[in-house]
C-alpha cells in the first residue's frame, strides 16, 4: 500500500500581518500534483488543517476546491483528514457526509453512538480503489483529542487510561478485520515524548508529551501530526513519523518542508519512506545568521540580494531595547528591497541572559508557554519553585480553554 502523509497545513495563518494565501496555495498546488504523480492508495492529513479554529470563507474556499482538485487528480484514493488542535472539529465535520460519498473521510472528533458509546467502526477505514473492491490496507483514524478526554470504553476505565485503552482497542479490533495480513496505518495529532520539538512554537499549541508505547503496537506506520519538524522515530511497535508543515509556519522552523511518500508491503514489514520537498515562493530569512549589533544588521540587510518574495527577521544583538526607529528603518529597507519585514528578533548577551529578572520583549514573551509565565512569576514574587500540582493545574486550564476556543 501506498499512502501520502502530510499535516499541519496551517491554512489561513498569516505572518506578522503578512497573508499567506499565495504560499498555501503554491503548497495545494505541488500536492495536486504529487497526488497525481505518485496515484497513491490513501492520502492521510494527520490534522491542523487550518491555522484557527474559524477559518475566513476564503480559506475554506480554498480548502475545498483542493481537496476536490486532489480527488479528482486520483480518483481511486482513498483520503482521511483528521482534526488538529488547531481545528474545529465540529465544523471541519459539518460536510463529511457529503464528502464520504466522494472517497473522502472527514475525522473530526471521537464518534459516539445513540446510546453514547464510542462508534469505533467510524475511525477504522478500509483503503478500496473501488466500494466493491476488496481492501489493500486499514486506516485507523483518531483526531486531536486532549487525554482526558477520551471516552470509557469499558464503564470503569481510570482518566488517565483512557487514551491508551483507546489507542488499543482500535487495533484489537482492526486486526480481527486483517485477516489478510494487510498493511495498517495509524493517524495521531500528538507529541510523542523523545521527539525533536526544535523550532515549535508553543504559542501555536502545545500539548502534553505521551509515551509512544501508549498507543499501541498494531500499527506498521504511526502518521503523526502536531510536531513541525519533520523526523521518524524509533519505536518498539513500529514506525512512527512526523511529515512535518509543507511550509514553514514560523522562523524557526529549519530543514526540507515536504510531504512524506510511504510504501508498505505487508502487515508487519518496515514501511519505505522517501520525502517530497515542497517549494515555497516567499521564503523566510534570519538576517544575519548570528545576531550582531543593530547598524550591522541593518548593513546585513541592506548587502542581502534574493529573487524571492522573502520575508525578514532581523537578528540583533542587544542588551537594552532598541531605538524605536530601528523598526522602522529595517521596514522601509525591506520595502524597498520588496521584501516583507516580520520583526526584530533581539537576543540577549550571555551576561544578560544569567540575569533572570530582566524586563521580556515581545518575542521573548511569545516563545514562553502559559506554565512558562506562571512559574516565572510565582518564582519572582514567592522566592521559591512553582510546586508541581499547580504546573498540572495550570496545564489542565490551558488545555480547557482551548477547547473551549475550538
Amino acid at each position: 500500500m501506498k499512502i501520502i502523509h502530510t499535516s499541519d497545513w496551517h491554512l489561513g495563518q498569516t505572518l506578522y500581518g503578512h497573508d499567506r494565501t499565495e504560499e498555501q496555495t503554491a503548497f495545494l498546488n505541488q500536492l495536486v500534483e504529487i497526488v497525481r504523480k505518485e496515484q497513491p492508495d490513501a492520502l492521510v492529513v494527520s490534522g491542523d488543517i487550518f491555522h484557527t479554529s474559524t477559518p475566513s470563507s476564503t480559506i475554506q474556499k480554498l480548502y475545498t476546491e483542493h481537496l476536490l482538485r486532489i480527488r479528482q487528480a486520483a480518483p481511486t484514493s482513498t483520503i482521511v483528514v483528521t482534526a488538529g488542535n488547531h481545528d474545529s472539529a465540529s465544523k471541519l465535520e459539518i460536510t463529511s457526509s457529503l464528502w464520504q460519498h466522494f472517497g473522502v473521510y472527514i475525522i473530526g472528533q471521537i464518534h459516539r453512538n445513540t446510546d453514547g458509546t464510542a462508534d469505533l467502526s467510524h475511525h477504522i477505514i478500509p483503503v478500496r480503489p473501488t466500494p466493491e473492491s476488496a481492501p489493500k490496507g486499514f486506516i485507523i483514524a483518531v483526531p486531536h483529542v486532549y487525554p482526558y478526554n477520551f471516552p470509557d470504553l469499558t464503564g470503569d476505565t481510570p482518566r488517565e487510561q483512557r487514551q491508551e485503552a483507546f489507542f488499543k482497542t482500535l487495533q484489537t479490533i482492526t486486526d480481527q478485520l486483517n485477516s489478510d495480513n494487510l498493511p495498517v496505518v495509524l493517524m495521531a495529532h500528538l507529541t510523542v515524548t523523545g521527539s525533536d520539538q526544535t523550532g515549535h512554537d508553543l504559542s501555536l499549541g502545545g500539548m502534553d508529551s505521551i509515551d509512544i508505547r501508549t498507543l499501541g503496537n498494531g500499527y506498521d506506520y504511526l502518521a503523526l501530526g502536531h510536531i513541525h519538524g519533520q523526523q521518524t522515530l524509533s519505536s518498539p511497535c513500529g514506525t512512527a513519523r512526523y511529515c512535518g508543515t509543507p511550509i514553514p509556519v514560523s522562523f524557526d522552523e529549519k530543514g526540507i518542508h515536504s510531504v512524506s511518500l510511504v510504501e508498505i508491503t505487508a502487515h508487519h514489514t518496515h514501511p519505505k519512506i522517501q520525502t517530497i520537498p515542497i517549494q515555497n515562493p516567499c521564503p523566510l530569512h534570519t538576517l544575519p545568521t548570528t545576531p550582531l549589533p543593530i547598524e550591522e544588521a541593518l548593513e546585513a540587510l541592506r548587502n542581502f540580494s534574493t529573487t524571492d518574495t522573502a520575508y525578514i527577521r532581523l537578528n540583533v544583538l542587544a542588551e537594552n531595547f532598541l531605538n524605536p526607529n530601528a523598526q522602522e528603518q529595517a521596514s522601509e529597507l525591506s520595502r524597498q528591497k520588496g521584501y516583507r519585514f516580520c520583526y526584530i528578533h533581539i537576543q540577549r548577551p550571555e551576561s544578560k541572559l544569567q540575569n533572570q529578572h530582566h524586563a521580556l520583549t515581545v518575542q521573548e514573551l511569545r516563545k514562553k508557554s502559559p506554565v512558562d509565565i506562571a512559574r516565572m512569576y510565582y518564582e519572582d514574587t514567592q522566592n521559591t519553585n512553582l510546586p508541581e500540582d499547580f504546573t498540572t493545574m495550570i496545564q489542565e486550564a490551558w488545555h480547557q480553554i482551548q477547547e473551549e476556543n475550538n
